[in-house]
């Protein structure tokens, strides 16, 4: 089992830049696949970046390509994830998430999550 807390959300204008951080405790964070989601006020839950357990794989919606990047470092057992050039359809709730027993992972359907954090970005 692993807990996850989420951290790094603010408010911030348009064209801005953020890093989120998702830290890890309990199980090995290395035998997590893990991802990013996040809910705009109203809308349902959306993919935004996922990363395989050892970092080599990382996926993106179409977009958000170039915007968004996801790291992890294993030795710190925490997820970033990196948002430039942000926009105000950016706004949402953004959380972590962790899936035991794969390598790579682009479903839905993750074991763990953590409580999200808000983003919000003004025009």
């Amino acid at each position: 089992q692993v807990q996850l807390v989420a951290s790094g959300g603010a408010l911030v204008q348009a064209g801005d830049s953020l890093r989120l951080s998702c830290a890890a405790s309990g199980r090995s964070f290395d035998t997590y696949a893990m991802g990013w989601f996040r809910q705009a006020p109203g809308k349902g839950i959306e993919l935004v970046a996922t990363m395989s357990r050892s970092g080599t794989n990382t996926y993106y919606p179409e977009s958000l390509k170039g915007r968004f990047t996801i790291s992890r470092d294993n030795a710190k057992s925490t997820l970033y994830l990196q948002m430039d050039g942000l926009k105000p359809e950016d706004t949402a709730v953004y959380s972590c998430a962790a899936k035991s027993g794969a390598e790579f992972y682009l479903g839905y359907n993750y074991d763990y999550w953590g409580q999200g954090t808000q983003v919000t970005v003004s025009s």
